[in-house]
Formats: structure tokens, sequence, C-alpha cells
């Protein structure tokens, strides 16, 4: 049968389970394919269903070379050596996400500290961590809907900050210290796509009910709505899931869901392939 539409998938959905999951976090010998070790980070009853088209281990893992950290939203986040020992492992809660849509958006990870965003249709916040032990470096309250976007961290003048794009606000944070450096509205709803970044600016996308491309330059501070901070834009043909790719000053992003190809010149928006 054909899959159903967005809407339908959404009113139906997956339901709430009530068998126990694992949540389980493999190594796989790359050049055999066999399984070095497995380690079972949670086992529980979600909580919540999920949108049909993905399930409860949506989140990449990272590692550092020495670590891995397997995020599972609402089934914590777990730190191992890469011989599979669990080092520390914290909770943030339950996400009630929107429409039952399920959960994913991984962590972002810059030296030795991890940032989770845990946007939902509750209490919201960004969160940094150490990653050598767990423990909070930072945390700072936001107001948004239900997102799916995986932090991105920058370095602009010698400085590191992190890049979190929602439906309302996208937001950049110093990654130090948490302080929020800038800000700006024009995304759409249900924004899954990561942003990108190069040459001084930071590439934000989404494509739900809408169409929104912003390219923002590095080095302002403050709302910058508006202002020549935006140094181009788009509004037709952006993605709903997937990022966008930025590759020798070209921006490429495909159309909605498909597989319709758009690029553009990434330092002034001029059209290369307009889907």
């Amino acid at each position: 049968p054909a899959r159903p539409s967005l809407e339908i998938a959404t009113a139906g959905g997956m339901p709430k389970p009530t068998e126990v999951y694992q949540f389980n976090v493999i190594a796989v010998d790359r050049q055999t394919g066999a399984a070095k070790w497995q380690q079972t980070a949670r086992e529980t009853v979600p909580h919540e269903g999920h949108h049909r088209d993905h399930g409860f281990a949506s989140f990449s893992p990272v590692t550092d070379g020495e670590h891995l950290f397997a995020y599972f939203g609402s089934r914590g986040l777990h730190a191992y050596d890469l011989a599979g020992n669990k080092k520390w492992e914290k909770d943030f809660g339950e996400l009630r996400t929107r429409a039952g849509f399920g959960e994913g958006g991984s962590l972002a990870l810059h030296g030795n500290t991890l940032v989770v965003n845990w946007d939902h249709e509750g209490e919201d916040f960004v969160v940094a961590l150490d990653k050598r032990d767990g423990k909070e470096l930072w945390r700072k309250t936001r107001d948004e809907p239900t997102s799916w976007s995986t932090p991105l961290v920058v370095m602009h003048e010698g400085k590191h900050q992190v890049v979190v794009s929602a439906a309302k606000r996208v937001r950049s944070y110093d990654l130090a210290g948490g302080e929020m450096l800038w800000e700006t509205s024009g995304m759409t709803e249900n924004v899954i796509p990561t942003p990108v970044t190069g040459d001084g600016m930071v590439y934000a996308i989404s494509g739900f009910r809408g169409a929104a491309l912003l390219a923002i330059r590095l080095g302002h501070t403050g709302d910058l709505t508006g202002t020549d901070a935006i140094a181009w834009s788009h509004n037709k043909n952006t993605p709903y899931v997937p990022s966008p790719l930025l590759y020798n000053q070209r921006l490429y992003f495909f159309s909605g869901n498909t597989g319709m190809l758009s690029c553009f010149d990434a330092a002034n928006g001029k059209v290369v392939i307009d889907a």
C-alpha cells in the first residue's frame, strides 16, 4: 500500500507501546561486520509513540576517539569507553513531542563540551555538559515548540558559539558560558534540518508548511531580524527533513522531501540550480 500522508501518519501515528523496549549500543567490527560488544543503556516502556517514518533510536551517537556518547532522549545520555564500559549517564526527563511525532535531534560535541537541545511540548532548555563526567556546565531556558534540529558549534573571531535552529527563533549561545549572543526569527514550524557554516556565515533552513533559508553573518549580537546581518534569504523549495550541504562555496539542498536539488552561491544567494 502507499505510504500515508504526513497528516494521516500524524493522526494515526505509532501508538504508545505497552511492552518493554531495550535501548542498546552496539559496536561492530567494520572489517567483518561482527559485533564487538553490546550494552543495554536502558530497558523501559516508552511513554509515547512516534511517527511511523522513524523509531525510538533516531539520535546519532558521537565520539571523541576515546569515548562514545549515546543519546536516547527520554532514555538518557550514556557515556562509554570504546571497550563498552559505561562511564556515566544523565537523565533529563521525558520529552512530550508535538502530535506524537517522536524524538530526534542529536547532541553536539566540541572539545570537552556536549550540548543537548530539549525543545518539546513542555519546559524547554539547552544544556552543556562536561563530557568527562556528565556534570552540567550551564543550562538556559527556552520557549519553543518541538524541534528536531541538532545544535551546531561554530567558531568566530577565536570564540566558540553553539547555534540552535527552531521554529520561533534561531539562537546562538556562547559555548563557554551559555550567554545568548544573537537571535533571529524566520524559520518555519517543525524545524528538523541542522544549520551549516562556512566563510563567516551560518545557513539555517527549514521547510514544513512553508519555506525558509537564512544566510546569517557572524559577528553581530542581539536581535538580527530584518537587519543587514541577514546576508540573503530564500523562501521557496527548502527541505523539511534533510540538512543542507555546503561545499566549495555552494549551498545544496533538496526541495521538501523530494529528490529535486537546488544549488545557490553561498556568498550572495545567486541561483545556480533552482528546483
